[in-house]
C-alpha cells in the first residue's frame, strides 16, 4: 500500500480509504450483511489501508436525512476487539439536520457511543455549501471544533463539500483548524462543485484532499455506453473502465487519498492492486488525453446526472428520485428504453407523483434542477 501525507496534520494516510455509505447489505440499505461487511474491512486493514469513512446518515432506512443509519454502530461493532487501533477513523457532524446552536454540540457523544471509541481521528462538518456554512459558523460551530479538539474527544477538523465551486475558498479561508477538504473528483467532475480549482486551492493552502465519488456513484465502473467502452478498449493498457477512473484520481499530487465504497471482494481487491501501481504523475499525456475523449462520450448521453447518494429522500410525496433517474439513464444512455420501462413501471413512487414543493433540489448535493427532471422522466417514459 502506498501512503501520502494528510496536509499539515503530520500523518499519513493509505491512498485507498475505504468508505462506509455502500456497504454490502441484505434486502434494504438498512441492513447491512454484517458478515460480508466485515470481512472486506479487515481485508482492507490487512491490505495496508488505514482510514475508515462513516457518518450518522449512511445505510439509514429511506436513505437521506431522515433517519439515523446503522453504518456507524457496524464500524463500531467491525473495528473492536483491537482493529482500532490499526486505523484512523472519520465521521461526521450532521449539519443538514442541525437547527440551533444548541444542537451542534448533541451529536459527538452519542456518535462516538455508537463507534465504540473515545475519539475520532477526523470529524467532517458533513456536505457543506456556502448558505449551510454560514448558518453553522453563526452555530458558533469553529469554536466547537475547538473545543472538541481540546478535549481529546476529535484530533482533527475537517469539512466535506457539495456547494457552487465559488463557496469552496470562502469555507477553506474561514476556519484554521481544517485538516481537509473532501470533495467529489473524478474524470467527469472536474470542473463540477469545487473541481480541479478548488482541489488546487486547497492543496497551495496546505490542506490535506480526500476525493469521494472517484467512480461517480459506481456509473464509471459499470456498463459503460458502448462509445465510451470504446475508448478505452482501443487502448493497449489493458486497464479496466475502474481501473482507468481510480489512476486518474491519484494521478493528482493534491490528492491524499480516494474513498471507495467497496460491496465486493472483487471491488476491494482491484482497488488495491491499482492503488499499488497508481501514483503522482503516474499518467503519459497519451494517457491523460484519453480521459477527455470519455469524458466527451460519456456526456452526450447522460441526461440526469445523479450519483445515487439519496440525499433527497424521503421525498413527503414518495417519490423515489435516485431509482427515476437510475431508470431514465439506463434507457437513455445504453439506448435501452424497453428493459429501463420494466424498471420504471415497478418504482412505486414515480414520476407523475411530484407535488412540485422542491424540498429535494434543496438537499441534492449535484445542485439538480430535480422537478424538471423528473418531469423529463415521465414524458420519457409515458409519453
Amino acid at each position: 500500500m502506498q501512503y501520502r501525507r494528510l496536509g499539515r496534520t503530520g500523518l499519513d494516510v493509505s491512498v485507498l480509504g475505504f468508505g462506509c455509505m455502500r456497504l454490502p447489505t441484505a434486502g434494504s440499505p438498512d441492513k447491512i450483511d454484517e458478515g460480508a461487511a466485515t470481512r472486506l474491512i479487515h481485508d482492507a486493514i490487512d491490505a495496508g489501508v488505514n482510514y475508515i469513512d462513516t457518518a450518522w446518515f449512511y445505510h439509514a432506512a429511506g436513505g437521506g436525512f431522515g433517519n439515523k443509519g446503522e453504518s456507524e454502530p457496524f464500524v463500531g461493532r467491525a473495528l473492536s476487539g483491537g482493529w482500532r487501533d490499526k486505523v484512523l477513523l472519520a465521521t461526521k457532524l450532521p449539519q443538514q439536520i442541525i437547527k440551533t446552536r444548541e444542537e451542534v454540540a448533541g451529536f459527538l457523544d452519542l456518535q462516538l457511543e455508537r463507534l465504540q471509541t473515545d475519539h475520532v481521528d477526523f470529524y467532517l462538518v458533513h456536505g457543506l455549501d456556502g448558505a449551510a456554512w454560514d448558518r453553522m459558523k453563526d452555530f458558533g460551530v469553529r469554536e466547537y471544533l475547538d473545543e472538541a479538539k481540546a478535549s481529546g474527544k476529535i484530533r482533527h477538523a475537517a469539512f466535506s463539500f457539495h456547494g457552487a465551486k465559488a463557496d469552496f475558498p470562502r469555507i477553506v479561508d474561514d476556519y484554521e483548524g481544517w485538516a481537509f477538504g473532501q470533495i467529489q473528483y473524478n474524470y467527469m467532475d472536474t470542473d463540477y462543485q469545487a473541481g480541479y480549482e478548488g482541489l488546487r486551492y486547497a492543496a497551495d493552502k496546505g490542506l490535506g484532499l480526500v476525493v469521494m465519488e472517484p467512480l461517480k456513484g459506481g456509473r464509471l465502473a459499470r456498463n459503460l455506453p458502448p462509445e465510451v467502452k470504446a475508448v478505452f478498449e482501443a487502448r493497449s493498457e489493458g486497464w479496466s473502465p475502474a481501473e482507468w477512473a481510480l489512476r486518474y484520481v491519484w494521478n493528482e499530487a493534491g490528492v491524499s487519498l480516494l474513498l471507495s465504497g467497496m460491496g465486493e471482494a472483487s471491488q476491494l481487491e482491484e482497488n488495491l492492486r491499482v492503488a499499488e501501481a497508481s501514483g503522482p504523475g503516474a499518467l503519459s499525456l497519451d494517457q491523460v488525453q484519453v480521459y477527455e475523449a470519455a469524458r466527451l462520450a460519456l456526456k452526450s448521453r447522460t441526461k440526469a446526472d445523479c450519483t445515487g447518494c439519496r440525499y433527497c429522500q424521503p421525498c413527503p410525496e414518495g417519490v423515489a428520485i435516485p431509482e427515476l433517474f437510475a431508470a431514465y439513464n439506463a434507457g437513455a444512455i445504453w439506448a435501452a428504453k424497453d428493459s429501463a420501462l420494466k424498471t420504471y413501471t415497478r418504482i412505486k413512487g414515480r414520476s407523475g407523483t411530484c407535488s412540485v414543493c422542491g424540498q429535494c433540489e434543496g438537499l441534492c448535493p449535484q445542485g439538480l434542477p430535480i422537478r424538471s427532471l423528473l418531469k423529463e422522466t415521465a414524458a420519457y417514459f409515458e409519453g
